[in-house]
């Protein structure tokens, strides 16, 4: 996971999907932000901390992570609200934050820890505050990297809606997002698929950054359809975008 880790800080930068999300989340930051003066941010699985440094755009930004590795790439990007922790025992007070965020972490958890990391997200929000998460989405898309990263389930919009709201949330907005590389992922996860059927072998990680070129077309193709994500929810995609937030009152 250290090697995932360090992989993904190389690739964060400049890689299209990384690019492509940015655009994606940056509209549902500034919609849970709205109104709110100077809002506390807490990213609830930083990574390597490259989020963090867009959501100080936006607020104070906190982030915690388990992965040691992680925490040590943050604080030597100059990240200095950040902490170790698991998600299902945060070391932060009740209603500490403005904003929760929680970028495709849920989807490798056990399904106990899962309940208790959205339970957590909803003690540390604020009675009006919101939450943004991203989470892998659709079945069908299950492949190889899927494995490597050990992937415990893809989202419906059903499904991540019933966890939400179980937890307190009420949702404002949801959308698939990267409707426009679908037709190509799925050839490849299918064929993925096919390929590992009766055969014992060990899966690797399909990410990487693609030639200068093909990384520039696809990084266009993801800002063109995060101009209709402003507008529209999509009905397919790789991810699912959720903007929920806690209720005003008990």
């Amino acid at each position: 996971m250290d090697e995932l880790l360090r992989a993904t800080c190389e690739a964060e930068r400049a890689h299209f999907w990384y690019r492509g999300f940015r655009r994606f989340v940056e509209p549902f930051l500034a919609q849970a932000i709205q109104g709110v003066s100077r809002p506390r941010i807490l990213d609830c699985g930083c990574g390597t901390g490259a989020n963090l440094a867009m959501l100080a755009t936006y607020g104070q930004d906190f982030g915690f992570d388990l992965a040691g590795a992680g925490v040590a790439y943050a604080a030597a990007a100059g990240h200095r609200r950040i902490a170790r922790a698991t998600v299902a025992r945060v070391p932060f007070p009740d209603h500490s934050f403005d904003v929760v965020t929680s970028f495709d972490v849920l989807y490798c958890l056990e399904d106990e820890v899962e309940r208790a990391a959205i339970d957590e997200m909803f003690r540390l929000v604020r009675r009006g505050g919101a939450l943004v998460a991203n989470v892998p989405a659709m079945d069908v898309l299950t492949g190889d990297h899927s494995i490597f990263v050990g992937e415990r389930r893809r989202y419906s919009r059903q499904g991540l809606t019933r966890r939400l709201q179980r937890a307190g949330f009420q949702i404002i907005r949801m959308t698939h997002t990267n409707a426009t590389l679908f037709l190509p992922m799925l050839s490849i996860r299918l064929f993925q698929q096919l390929r590992r059927q009766g055969a014992a072998t060990v899966a690797q990680s399909d990410f990487a950054m693609p030639p200068g070129p093909v990384n520039g077309l696809l990084a266009l193709l993801l800002a063109a359809e995060a101009g209709v994500v402003r507008f529209l929810d999509l009905p397919l995609g790789s991810s699912i975008l959720c903007l929920a937030r806690k209720p005003a009152a008990e």
